[in-house]
């Protein structure tokens, strides 16, 4: 069934958000906050991890050399007066608040964390290489090994995301069902502009976005993440330009 690793991962997000909702009135305020703040530090690292494994390698001869630096900085510019000219940060900030008051319609309660619980979620589970390789991997081939693998690691996460930040993590899954859904349908017209090098450096560039999801975790700053997905995809552009030169 095309589209069941999506489907899969979705729900592993409900799940988990459901197990950290339930946990969360066990937890006390301090024990969140220093939770918070090892999540933070934890996306943190994800990101720059990330952004080293593509942009160092190893030479033949042992040296480490760098690569993709004027790509990486090509595609944030570009991407940011993208997502600027979009307003994509505003346009989830609105759609959390639609769904926020929708659902305090419901369950009577007003969380004043829904906004960011969802925003932060959809980005954390939505940026990254998982997500476009594995997204591609179900749509062409049926092989949802990948997809699968980031339901566990998904769903882990929303267990602690919804037990700091609330109910608004569990509609991140609408989020994860549009994105990734979209690449599967869309995966056979994609996917010969998506080499191994093009997927690297897309990672690379969604790194960087993880990593500021991070600081703003931590409060440290306010960068407009949302603004910057479209960077994410500059590099495809990029390699699609090339071959039409």
């Amino acid at each position: 069934m095309i589209g069941l690793g999506t489907i899969v991962n979705a729900a592993a997000v409900i799940v988990g958000s459901i197990l950290g909702l339930v946990l969360k009135f066990g937890i006390p305020e301090r024990f969140k906050s220093t939770i918070m703040q090892a999540i933070s530090l934890s996306v943190i690292f994800i990101g720059i991890s990330g952004v080293l494994q593509g942009i160092f390698k190893v030479l033949n001869s042992g040296r480490i050399d760098r690569q993709y630096i004027m790509l990486m900085i090509f595609s944030l510019v570009i991407g940011g007066f993208v997502g600027e000219i979009l307003k994509i940060e505003d346009f989830l900030d609105r759609l959390g608040e639609k769904i926020k008051k929708a659902v305090s319609k419901v369950i009577k309660s007003e969380n004043s964390t829904f906004t960011e619980g969802f925003v932060t979620a959809s980005l954390v589970f939505c940026v990254g290489a998982m997500a476009i390789v594995g997204s591609l991997e179900d749509g062409l081939n049926r092989n949802f090994s990948i997809l699968f693998a980031k339901s566990i690691l998904d769903g882990v996460t929303s267990i602690i995301f919804s037990a700091t930040l609330g109910i608004g993590v569990m509609f991140s899954s609408v989020a994860v069902l549009i994105y990734q859904g979209s690449i599967t349908l869309l995966a056979g017209l994609i996917k010969p502009f998506l080499t191994d090098t093009v997927v690297l450096q897309m990672s690379m560039v969604g790194s960087v976005l993880i990593f500021a999801i991070g600081l703003n975790m931590l409060g440290v700053s306010k960068i407009k993440v949302g603004n910057l997905l479209p960077a994410i995809f500059v590099p495809a552009l990029w390699y699609v330009v090339n071959l039409l030169i």
